[in-house]
């Protein structure tokens, strides 16, 4: 039995992947990266660098643009407003992206902070803000959210970005919505309290998530999601939830059911 543990503990590193560095300040990056290429981190970055984190010549941090995977640099100058970072070498090569659409209710700034924040921890590719009849907020800030994706990024150690895209009504989601995916919507009148047969009947298919907003869906809404084929259901269990507490528990079963955990 020992000689079986210590065979499967050596092969361990083989089989998974490379996990980050959380060691070392990460910073998400527009531009192309390559080694030996010099970077000047924007008027932001800049200052966070210099005076909040106080790094000078020689230190090292982390560097990727959701595109040529993670690297490592150095800060090579420290001007008044400007660090300028040096490219060093590839420390992990670039994943396949994430392949979960979230669709979720647009939330007051706040919680839709929070609710972009962790969606993107838990592995969403896509990020859709979808409008519904008790949608309380019907305009959402794009810039806001890309900014919310990127720091929930650069914290934990994601390299393949999620894409966000603009807010479209439930109508006009479902009426182009590719069938090879399947859908699956949070539905508090459903008969059962437990989600993980309803997802384990889903087997291997493209997944999308829909997540209602503070008041739920509407009857007729619900009507429609249930009337099409590429719909699943599924309860959340017999405690009512805030939108963004739903998010987020319905993030960790469909991954731990079906997903990639």
């Amino acid at each position: 039995m020992l000689l079986r543990v210590l065979d499967a503990k050596a092969r361990l590193p083989h089989q998974a992947p490379m996990r980050a560095n959380y060691k070392l300040q990460r910073l998400f990056v527009p531009g192309d990266l390559a080694a030996d290429m010099e970077i000047d981190a924007d008027p932001q970055q800049s200052h966070y660098l210099a005076h909040v984190l106080r790094l000078g010549p020689g230190a090292e941090l982390l560097l990727f643009n959701g595109r040529d995977g993670e690297w490592s640099a150095a800060v090579s100058e420290v001007r008044k407003k400007v660090v300028r970072l040096t490219v060093n070498s590839l420390q992990r090569p670039q994943p396949a992206p994430c392949d979960l659409v979230y669709c979720f209710a647009p939330l007051k700034q706040a919680r839709l902070d929070y609710l972009v924040q962790k969606a993107v921890e838990m592995g969403a590719g896509v990020l859709q803000p979808v409008l519904t009849q008790h949608t309380q907020v019907t305009k959402t800030a794009s810039d806001r959210l890309r900014a919310n994706v990127i720091e929930a990024a650069e914290q934990c150690g994601i390299l393949a970005v999620p894409e966000v895209r603009e807010a479209v009504r439930l109508e006009r989601l479902l009426s182009g919505w590719d069938r090879e995916r399947r859908l699956i919507f949070c539905d508090e009148d459903a008969a059962t309290n437990n989600p993980v047969a309803a997802l384990r009947a889903i087997g291997e298919k493209r997944l999308a998530l829909l997540v209602g907003p503070e008041g739920g869906f509407s009857e007729d809404e619900r009507r429609m999601l249930r009337a099409l084929d590429f719909v699943t259901a599924i309860p959340l269990g017999p405690r009512i939830l805030r939108a963004d507490t739903a998010a987020v528990a319905a993030l960790a079963v469909i991954q731990a059911t079906i997903g990639d955990w």
